[in-house]
């Protein structure tokens, strides 16, 4: 297993934390801002421990402030973050995608036929070598067909690629640091 605390219980805490935030907000009356910019979270142990916060101890959720300012508002819950990456390896793509759709409300258009996936092993040319998900997206917008969509998707993903695929923060992708 590529993330070995990762597991269904986790996820479901997950997912009550972005509804217990969501509904801190409805209930303080506070700006749909906050959904973006909030500096805290509902959190308990365990999650308080996956995303590493410290002073965090128990079971029950609660209102929790965020030490800096790497996380912020939903696109820092591992909700969306799990949600907006494949099952070994982050999404820039699909990041990017979702916060067009639901955030922007402003969906890309489809890709065109035939377009290929992103290479899963993203081997470089010289062996042992990996390109980060980065090197593998500006391949991929070398097309001009991929690069008319790409070129509006990809910054708003590329902008959580130090959160990996379990929403943990991360300052290296394989052996790369996250550009």
């Amino acid at each position: 297993l590529s993330y070995p605390d990762f597991d269904q219980q986790l996820a479901e805490m997950m997912v009550e934390e972005t509804e217990l935030f969501f509904n801190q907000i409805v209930e303080d009356d506070a700006s749909v801002l906050e959904l973006l910019t909030a500096d805290w979270t509902v959190i308990n142990e365990r999650l308080a421990e996956h995303y590493e916060i410290p002073g965090v101890a128990g079971p029950e959720f609660r209102v929790v402030e965020y030490a800096d300012a790497r996380r912020r508002g939903i696109l820092g819950q591992g909700s969306m973050l799990t949600l907006t990456s494949h099952a070994n390896r982050t999404s820039p793509v699909l990041r990017g995608k979702w916060v067009m759709e639901v955030l922007m409300g402003t969906p890309p258009p489809p890709p065109p036929p035939n377009v290929p996936e992103l290479e899963e092993s993203g081997e470089s040319s010289e062996p042992g070598q990996f390109l980060t998900v980065r090197e593998q997206m500006e391949l991929h917008r070398e097309s001009p067909s991929c690069n008319s969509c790409h070129q509006f998707i990809d910054p708003i993903g590329l902008a959580l690629e130090n959160f990996d695929v379990t929403g943990r923060w991360r300052t290296r992708d394989k052996s790369s640091p996250v550009d």
